[in-house]
């Protein structure tokens, strides 16, 4: 029986590409820069897949093909009327393999919004949940230069938005360790990993039945962000202090982050400034809200329909 994937969750700007990094380095599993394409392969094709079907899909997804796999390589893992998440799970397996790695894992923060999605696909699926102060990410996330990733227009533009988001996504995943249970969740801060690494990695190899080698954090040299202007980080060792929302944020940006999400900083014992929910902020909820499953419900029905196919070649 395979060992079960791990998958690394957290707000976009967490932390979890550091995360991810130096749990790669790791002889024992591999977790490959974000693959996207969990939501979309499950929209187009339900429950089970039909095989050829399947692959002619796999063969027109660019991330894939940029973890340096081709269809034939995924065909060795996929069997007729095999379930949607055993499918999807072969790609995983295919590029586990390709880098000798007896595991698999993933990190997309997208998947933040799909956590339903996750429990059904991979229902033995172990989770690590990176918790950041969500100030410092939304000072992060609104800094990110045009151009670093696909904007679409449930994107957050505001501390405010950002503030909702964050709240949703932390505490959905939270409500989702709840449900699978300390073998299958562990949660950790940014602020621990930055500030005592070798601890709390440790602590999560522990938690995934991995072996922690204190070489999993000299990832600086091994590490190509030539493209990924704003992950320059990774060129230097774990930092505290990256990002301080004190020193940072407009007053008025902080008190906006706290009227929306000042519940869940207090939940998980961020200090705040005591702000308040405002109407103002109840109505910025709501609309994120509205916007953000609109643009999921048009991502769905784009997804599957055959303009998809049209749009995307066979690479």
């Amino acid at each position: 029986m395979s060992r079960p994937p791990l998958v690394v969750l957290g707000v976009s700007r967490s932390g979890t590409t550091l995360l991810r990094v130096i749990l790669d380095r790791s002889p024992g599993i591999a977790i490959p820069d974000e693959s996207f394409f969990v939501p979309l392969l499950a929209r187009r094709h339900g429950r089970t897949v039909d095989a050829e079907r399947f692959l002619d899909d796999v063969a027109r997804i660019p991330t894939i093909r940029a973890w340096g796999l081709r269809p034939e390589d995924v065909a060795q893992h996929v069997r007729p009327g095999m379930v949607t998440g055993d499918a999807i799970s072969a790609i995983f397996e295919a590029y586990a393999e390709r880098v000798g790695k007896p595991r698999w894992g993933d990190k997309t923060p997208m998947y933040m919004r799909h956590l339903g999605l996750l429990e059904r696909l991979f229902p033995s699926a172990q989770y690590v949940h990176l918790v950041r102060d969500g100030r410092d990410a939304a000072l992060s996330f609104l800094e990110m230069p045009e151009g670093t990733f696909t904007r679409t227009w449930a994107h957050p533009t505001t501390p405010a938005q950002f503030a909702r988001l964050w709240a949703k996504e932390v505490s959905d995943a939270r409500a989702l360790g709840r449900r699978v249970g300390t073998a299958r969740y562990h949660e950790v801060r940014y602020e621990d990993l930055v500030g005592d690494p070798e601890a709390v990695v440790a602590g999560i190899c522990a938690f995934a039945g991995l072996a922690f080698e204190s070489d999993m954090l000299a990832y600086t040299d091994s590490v190509d962000v030539s493209e990924k202007p704003h992950q320059q980080r990774l060129l230097k060792p774990p930092t505290a202090g990256v990002r301080s929302w004190r020193e940072d944020m407009a007053p008025d940006d902080v008190d906006a982050f706290e009227a929306v999400a000042g519940d869940v900083l207090r939940e998980l014992g961020y200090a705040d400034t005591a702000s308040h929910s405002t109407p103002r902020a109840a109505a910025t909820r709501l609309s994120y809200d509205a916007r953000l499953a609109a643009w999921n419900a048009t991502a769905s029905v784009l997804q599957r329909s055959p303009l998809w196919r049209r749009r995307h070649p066979r690479l």
